[in-house]
């Protein structure tokens, strides 16, 4: 059985096989099976793209908050994934505490895919690598620039970028940096990882400049800190002058206009976050289509 915690969970093979199915026809199936979405934390992007994306395979999808199920207080998180093992063919689930997904998986009753959690997002991650392939075709020898704090965003694009032979630089402040059994295991992937505390250094030549919220939901209490030690981070015209002729801007979404990206380039000619919010669909149908077939 097959699981989505992050995306080293597959092989550079599954990966792309992942994206052929995300890109390309996909096959609708009878309506038979079900799919649980558990939700921890609101979301616009993560509940519609998987919603649709179940609709568009043929597939019954479920929400259901957490609430309803009760973690280790109603019931245990063992004993909620049998239980809906008996009714579902994949569980889905977006969560604060990763460990949760890691029990839940480590039962192997049923496909466990993250759909985000205080560690990763594997989704977001596959959604990112298929825009750029959309956009250059080959990643082998891209490079990204990511600017800012390096969230779960940042993680998973990372392995990602690292499986398809993308290379990966961090612009962030020294003490804002991933420990080094993060960037060890995400140079693990393949993924040539290089930490500049510059942001005008990172996007140099870079052919995708990516950024993300500086304060995520559950961070409240750092928002002063992080609007202080990340003001000289912001993505704005004169940083977007810098990466290659042909470059692309992405960001995961919600944002925060000029907050980590001004206006101009959110809403300007070398952004793509549009499509890259389409693609969590598409990721998310390729997916499940893969897992369910298995």
């Amino acid at each position: 059985m097959r699981h989505l915690l992050e995306i080293d969970d597959l092989t550079g093979v599954e990966v792309r096989e992942v994206l052929s199915k995300s890109r390309g026809e996909f096959t609708r199936r009878s309506g038979a099976e079900g799919v649980a979405l558990i939700f921890e934390m609101p979301s616009a992007r993560t509940r519609n793209s998987v919603e649709m994306a179940c609709v568009q395979i043929g597939v019954h999808p479920t929400y259901i908050s957490a609430s309803e199920l009760g973690f280790d207080v109603r019931e245990s998180v063992e004993d909620i994934t049998r239980a809906l093992a008996q009714y579902y063919d994949v569980v889905c689930a977006r969560i604060h505490n990763h460990s949760i997904l890691e029990r839940m998986m480590a039962l192997d009753v049923v496909p466990i895919v993250n759909m985000l959690s205080s560690r990763s997002h594997p989704l977001q991650g596959l959604a990112d690598v298929l825009t750029i392939q959309e956009e250059f075709g080959d990643l082998a020898g891209r490079t990204v620039a990511y600017l800012g704090y390096p969230s779960n965003v940042w993680r998973s694009l990372s392995l990602a970028a690292g499986i398809l032979g993308m290379n990966v630089r961090l612009a962030v402040p020294a003490e804002y940096q991933p420990s080094a059994a993060v960037l060890a295991e995400i140079a693990a992937s393949g993924a040539d990882i290089e930490m500049v505390s510059s942001p005008l250094i990172a996007v140099k030549d870079a052919d995708v400049v990516y950024t993300d919220r500086w304060v995520s939901m559950g961070e409240e209490a750092q928002t002063e800190a992080r609007l202080r030690d990340f003001s000289s981070f912001t993505v704005t015209d004169e940083v977007m002058e810098l990466a290659a002729p042909d470059a692309i801007f992405l960001h995961c979404l919600p944002a925060k206009r000029d907050e980590e990206v001004s206006a101009s380039v959110l809403d300007g000619p070398q952004s793509r976050v549009w499509k890259q919010a389409k693609n969590r669909m598409h990721t998310a149908r390729g997916t499940l289509s893969w897992l369910i077939e298995r």
